[in-house]
């Protein structure tokens, strides 16, 4: 209880940031709330140079919200129904997953980049944007201005994205078919991949935001390999290093659980195929979770070095998306879609 006093004001503050945030992102689909909390979480950090009262709070809300927004990520997955209906666009959600990390691996090996800027581009460009960095951070320990560092990058060429596709599509000739797996597989976050599939339906009066929705759930099916992925790789790591100062070694403290909960809970969703009326509300709220969680991530990252150090994963970023693009263009040509 005392704890929970401590930080009461601190999580206040980022539920007040929030909720405008969320407010904005439901106007602005294409920046999105997410994006919107980081930057007014930053603002805000310019203005309050003090804040003694605030930090318990914040970093609770950076930290253990972020989790728990993770976890109830995983009741809006039904593993059977996303596989079921995306099955068709798995070669290519494989292909241009592979192009991300590869590009985002040879690159931090060639720029000499920060490894945990680095994977989260990475994994942000090849999966799902936003809700991927959000379940990769934790499990890799990155701190608040990495992940805001990450996010930006992200949120750029989301928003180019939606903005020039519609329009590259109808150019290269893309089939209605052809632009939804495009769209599904070359954004990077749901919201621009929305956004894209709406105006291209809006130009052409087809009905491709439901298929490029459900390419996109697939491809987000992939943060539940990556992470554990990681995550044994980050005890492994951890194991070694223990092991060569001597001292002891315990997994409890080390391995992300929150994402065996989050697993958890997409296996509970698939198995009891739980309704609607239960999963998209729990789905809104993880949302929403997130956005506090990066509101809380804005205010404890310093904008100007941000600005000052944003150049390579800039770069990195532009390199995965561009070399998504052309894989998911590539491999419709030899599946005979386009």
């Amino acid at each position: 209880m005392k704890q929970l006093k401590k930080q009461a004001l601190g999580i206040g503050f980022c539920l007040l940031i929030a909720v405008p945030a969320w407010l904005l992102g439901k106007w602005l689909p294409v920046v999105g709330g997410p994006v919107f909390a980081i930057l007014m979480g930053m603002c805000l950090a310019l203005m309050i140079k003090e804040q003694p009262a605030l930090e318990p709070g914040v970093k609770y809300t950076s930290k253990k919200i972020l989790q728990y927004a993770v976890i109830l990520l995983g009741f809006g997955m039904n593993l059977t129904d996303i596989l079921e209906k995306g099955k068709q666009s798995l070669p290519i959600i494989l292909a241009t997953i592979i192009t991300a990390l590869v590009i985002a691996f040879v690159m931090y090996k060639v720029l000499k980049m920060d490894s945990k800027i680095s994977t989260l581009v990475g994994v942000g460009s090849c999966i799902c944007g936003g809700s991927a960095i959000a379940a990769t951070a934790p499990v890799i320990n990155a701190d608040d201005e990495e992940i805001a560092q990450a996010i930006s990058v992200i949120f750029l060429f989301n928003v180019i994205a939606a903005l020039i596709f519609p329009s590259l599509g109808g150019v290269l000739g893309l089939s209605n078919e052809g632009f939804g797996l495009f769209a599904g597989t070359a954004v990077n976050d749901t919201s621009s991949v929305t956004a894209a599939a709406t105006a291209w339906d809006g130009i052409h009066g087809s009905n491709t935001l439901e298929a490029a929705t459900i390419v996109k759930l697939t491809r987000t099916l992939a943060i539940i390999p990556i992470t554990l992925v990681l995550a044994l790789w980050q005890v492994r790591k951890a194991k070694a290093a223990g092991q060569e100062a001597g001292g002891t070694f315990q997994i409890k403290k080390i391995f992300p659980f929150f994402i065996l909960f989050f697993i958890l809970a997409s296996v509970i969703t698939t198995v009891f195929s739980l309704p609607g009326f239960v999963t998209v509300p729990l789905k809104e709220l993880s949302k929403f979770f997130i956005i506090m969680a990066m509101a809380a991530i804005g205010f404890n990252t310093n904008l100007v070095k941000l600005v000052k150090t944003g150049g390579k994963p800039i770069f990195m970023g532009f390199c995965c998306w561009v070399g998504i693009s052309v894989v998911s263009l590539l491999m419709q040509k030899a599946l005979g879609i386009l």
